[in-house]
């Protein structure tokens, strides 16, 4: 048996995997789609799916950053609503939302 042949049989485990060689492992699979859209967290999370892994959590927060980012834009339209409304105070929890949602990006990243 040559190295080629060791090496082929181990399998990389999937956090140690590349985003990548987790894109091309998830075109393999052929159920996934959308994967060139997809970071790295994403794809592994739908590899998993797919292969019926559970998933035991290894990350804090359970909000991918594009949602903490859309959540940002809804609030932000929703400031400028408030803040044509006239209530300053009305504005200020709704920035201090925001803020704490940009923290929690900065964190994660």
């Amino acid at each position: 048996m040559g190295k080629k042949e060791k090496a082929e049989k181990k399998e990389k485990p999937l956090e140690k995997m590349t985003a990548k060689e987790l894109r091309d492992l998830a075109l393999s699979l052929g159920s996934i789609s959308g994967v060139h859209g997809m970071n790295k967290e994403e794809v592994l999370a739908a590899i998993k799916e797919a292969k019926g892994i559970a998933d035991e959590g290894g990350k804090k927060s359970d909000r991918s950053m594009r949602e903490l980012k859309e959540k940002i834009k809804q609030l932000r339209e929703k400031k400028e609503e408030v803040r044509e409304s006239g209530s300053r105070k009305s504005v200020a929890v709704v920035r201090k939302r925001i803020s704490r949602l940009k923290k929690k990006i900065r964190r994660a990243a």
